[in-house]
């Protein structure tokens, strides 16, 4: 399932999607690093990817070859293992 993150909302994209293209609900571009499977807030020029440009703009439209839209799966036990995975680390802490 792919979700612009701009609106949240659930979107169909095909894979060969143009850089010019918007989501359908807001309106938003969809070429951003902020849907790119790539995007990590925590790494250097906040991608993954070690070969991509600089992107000064991360909501806007870029020409980064390396953008793969991010696959969101959600499943009724997500929450579960969410809510698991905190407690562990909570225990972790703890001592």
């Amino acid at each position: 399932m792919k979700r612009c993150v701009l609106c949240k909302k659930e979107i169909e994209v095909d894979k060969y999607f143009s850089r010019k293209a918007v989501c359908p609900k807001c309106g938003g571009d969809l070429h951003i690093c902020l849907n790119c499977r790539f995007y990590s807030e925590s790494s250097h020029n906040k991608c993954l990817e070690p070969r991509a440009e600089f992107q000064r703009t991360r909501d806007k439209a870029n020409f980064c070859d390396y953008f793969v839209f991010k696959e969101i799966i959600v499943t009724a036990s997500v929450g579960k293992e969410i809510e698991t995975a905190k407690k562990r680390l909570e225990e972790l802490f703890k001592k």
